[in-house]
């Protein structure tokens, strides 16, 4: 599904409205009647009951005033208290605002201190109150008359619902700058706004809900629009049913390259996570020393022994036989417990440059590259970049802060500068691909920050791309996956006992309800 921020989507309302003849009251009506059929649903009919709706000053309290008079013809009370004076509403709500005028509609302005006197006591007899302030364009905060009427709002306890954004959430970042009306549900029009689904706007959406307002679907699935969230629907058509005619060789052999003392867990996690993925063959390279681990852990991965430097640390005389193994598999991922030293660096570099099937670069792979990103420039493979915050911020020179205050553009600008498909870690995983498009994914939750939850992601992509997925179809399909087997087991014992081998164990079962179409 398409997000847009507010200026994509004021331009595709601009489109219906002057490509495709479609008046703007048609547009506001229909946002009326799909919000109005939500509010009569949360209140099991809306007779006999009271609603108060606020309005401000532009087209989103037009939508408000539409919601008003078709909620008094369903036999509500309706009280509508007003931001701004209605000879100053735009020509669509001025015309809303005189029907409902002529219905007999009550209309309060709030002007005065003691305006906000008459607005609680209509809260405290409402039985829900809608939201139709602000609307996609708001930026900055609310001013202090605003802010103490928000206040109000959420002090009340009602139902909210909020007229496509609730008022003071910025509709491009999802920032909130001092206070912003909670609501209990979001009825967003078209396509949901970006700052929806992020932190901390997510928190005061409420249940969501995307009405259909009759603007052509050719508009909404431009490809122009280039931010998308990541859905279930989008992943299904990646995970396919078998042909019957298949062997081990037809879904590919992933080959995956780290370890050292201490850290084989991360290579033997990868390793079984891309098996679990369907991968037909998946085989461990790492340091000779450590190679009979994952003889004894996981006997269905095979273990390629590589030449040593020091204490069990991949040494330069590998790149020989990682030269050969590169030549008999599909994809390889390099990284997971590989630790930093500077033979491993050097390995990873001389991987990046010849390799000649697609890369997964992760953990101890990504910190090789730090000061060496032009080399993705010469390089025709496809490469994922698996990268947490503080992975990003080494690889880029940019504080932690920065990345994280801007992590879709910052994803977007280094996924198109490097050539790469950039998976940044985090709540709220971003993909963003060479192309400028990005993919948000809205789903897991806190109890995967835990040791090698990274390196189940790492392992779950490279074996999609050795199944013959394209890298950035591997890293959505991933990432989603991830986060979906965190949440089941976050069902099954609690965010706090989650460890990172649960989510490989429940991952043939998240892959299976993709195969029945049950998820």
């Amino acid at each position: 599904m398409k997000l847009v921020n507010s200026q994509e989507m004021k331009q595709i309302d601009s489109k219906a409205i002057n490509d495709y003849m479609i008046p703007g009251l048609v547009l506001m009506e229909n946002a009326g009647i799909r919000t109005v059929e939500i509010v009569e649903e949360i209140l099991d009919g809306a007779a006999g009951k009271t609603v108060l709706v606020l309005v401000g000053k532009g087209n989103n309290g037009g939508d408000g005033l539409v919601i008003a008079r078709h909620l008094m013809n369903s036999g509500a009370q309706v009280f509508v208290f007003a931001l701004g004076r209605p000879e100053a509403f735009p020509p669509d709500a001025r015309t809303n605002f005189e029907i409902l005028k002529k219905m007999g509609g009550q209309f309060y302005e709030l002007q005065q201190e003691a305006d906000l006197d008459s607005l609680m006591i209509c809260l405290l007899n409402s039985d829900l109150i809608v939201d139709a302030l602000y609307g996609n364009g708001f930026k900055g905060r609310l001013n202090d008359y605003e802010a103490r009427l928000a206040d109000m709002v959420n002090w009340c306890k009602k139902p909210v619902v909020a007229v496509d954004i609730p008022s003071g959430v910025d509709a491009d970042t999802g920032l909130v700058h001092g206070t912003a009306i909670r609501a209990t549900h979001t009825v967003c029009f078209a396509l949901p706004k970006i700052g929806l689904v992020l932190e901390p706007g997510k928190d005061y959406v409420g249940t969501l809900s995307v009405a259909d307002i009759s603007i052509p679907r050719r508009l909404l699935l431009d490809n122009q629009l280039k931010t998308n969230l990541i859905t279930a629907d989008m992943v299904g058509p990646f995970i396919k049913l078998r042909p019957a005619e298949s062997h081990k060789g037809t879904f590919g052999h992933a080959l995956v390259i780290g370890g050292s003392v201490g850290l084989t867990g991360a290579v033997v996690m990868a390793s079984y996570a891309a098996l679990r993925t369907g991968a037909g063959l998946v085989t461990a390279a790492l340091p000779e020393s450590l190679a009979p681990i994952v003889d004894g852990v996981i006997t269905e991965v095979m273990a390629a022994p590589l030449p040593e430097s020091g204490e069990a640390l991949i040494g330069l005389e590998a790149v020989a036989v990682l030269d050969n193994l590169m030549g008999t598999v599909s994809v390889a991922a390099i990284g997971p417990g590989m630790s930093g030293h500077a033979e491993a660096a050097a390995v990873m570099r001389h991987v990046l440059q010849r390799a000649g099937i697609p890369l997964v670069i992760d953990a101890d792979g990504l910190n090789a590259l730090v000061g060496n990103t032009d080399i993705f420039k010469d390089r025709q493979v496809p490469i994922v970049l698996t990268p947490h915050p503080g992975e990003m911020s080494r690889l880029t020179g940019k504080s932690i802060a920065e990345i994280q205050a801007g992590r879709l553009e910052v994803a977007r600008h280094y996924a198109v500068e490097w050539g790469v498909t950039l998976v940044l870690k985090g709540n709220k995983t971003v993909v963003a691909d060479p192309f400028g498009n990005l993919y948000i994914n809205i789903i897991g939750n806190p109890g995967m920050a835990t040791a090698g939850s990274g390196d189940v992601l790492c392992g779950i992509i490279t074996g999609l791309i050795a199944q013959g997925l394209k890298a950035t179809e591997a890293a959505v399909a991933g990432v989603y996956l991830h986060a979906r087997c965190g949440d089941r087991v976050a069902e099954q014992k609690g965010q706090r006992g989650l460890v990172a081998g649960d989510m490989i164990a429940v991952l043939p079962e998240i892959l299976c309800s993709f195969e029945n179409q049950t998820l």
